[in-house]
């Protein structure tokens, strides 16, 4: 990033920051906002408390304002954040309308359209601009061969991919983990892997796949208990098509059965509850409706 201030005036990129800062929801629960809002018997159809609580969230969204920023100066010559927050409904639309026209998806506008409408605190920013819908059919992550999978030798990083189909942790958890948060529970034995810091800053401990602790112990035996598990994990790693076997087969294994044979995306009806939940809070979720054509379908 280039210089953030010009003269004694906060330069448009610096005051955006200090935007960001003040749009996280420290201490903030989203799930509380949500009763709130329940409670007014408000829509909570995509809600929004209009705030970020998740770090990987203020992240993503800040490459996307920073972009948009960079766009606004190139392109239209506003280079003040005051300029560009006033004129953010015209401004949105046209950078949205030059993204659909260069056929990006249909998962990025959206979520560009949601990081920026957040930074502008208006929902109804670019309401003029039809993006393309989002089709379950066009979604080929985690589901069919990618340019990616031919550059790496998925023999390299058995280790890891084990480890996940263990524990069924993000790729940031795998990163932050350390031998230390790796223990086996007094209570029954049975061996955890601690996430101290997990989406939106939550803790959870997940029990290791029963018959796959091998997987697990062989990347702690020998190290420090300050040592990182792993020291490189490679962006080429399909990491979430690992969760969704994991979720899978978790799954089957705690309700004694497979997965219903039903084709396309499955409903509440079709799973056990119970172990539906179990399966969603090891993911590092707490709704059964979330791991629906996400990770179980």
């Amino acid at each position: 990033m280039k210089e953030l201030t010009t003269g004694k005036r906060p330069g448009a990129k610096y005051a955006a920051l200090q935007r960001l800062d003040a749009l996280m929801g420290d201490g903030q629960k989203r799930s509380v906002a949500k009763a709130e809002a329940r409670a007014r018997g408000e829509s909570l159809f995509a809600f929004s408390d209009g705030k970020m609580h998740a770090f990987e969230t203020r992240n993503n969204y800040q490459k996307i304002v920073m972009r948009f920023i960079d766009w606004c100066r190139d392109t239209q010559n506003v280079r003040d954040l005051e300029q560009i927050i006033e004129q953010g409904d015209e401004l949105l639309s046209l950078y949205l309308i030059e993204h659909v026209e260069l056929q990006y998806s249909a998962w990025t506008l959206q979520t560009e359209r949601s990081a920026l409408r957040m930074f502008f605190q208006d929902r109804t920013a670019a309401d003029s601009v039809e993006l393309p819908q989002r089709r379950r059919q066009n979604i080929t992550r985690s589901r069919l061969a990618t340019k990616r999978d031919l550059h790496i030798n998925l023999d390299n990083w058995q280790h890891v991919i084990q480890f996940c189909l263990a524990c069924g942790l993000r790729r940031e958890e795998l990163r932050d983990l350390y031998v230390r948060d790796i223990y086996v529970r007094p209570s029954d034995q049975h061996l955890m892997v601690v996430v101290v810091n997990g989406k939106g800053g939550k803790r959870r401990e997940v029990p290791v796949f029963p018959g796959r602790e091998q997987a697990v112990l062989a990347q702690v035996a020998g190290k420090e208990p300050d040592a990182h598990v792993f020291t490189r994990v490679s962006s080429l790693l399909d990491i979430h098509s690992y969760r969704r076997q994991f979720a899978q087969e978790l799954y089957e294994h705690l309700s004694g059965r497979a997965l219903p044979p039903v084709a396309g995306r499955l409903h509440a009806d079709d799973l056990d509850q119970a172990v539906a939940l179990a399966v969603s809070r090891c993911l590092g979720h707490n709704r059964v409706d979330i791991i629906f054509g996400h990770y179980i379908r």
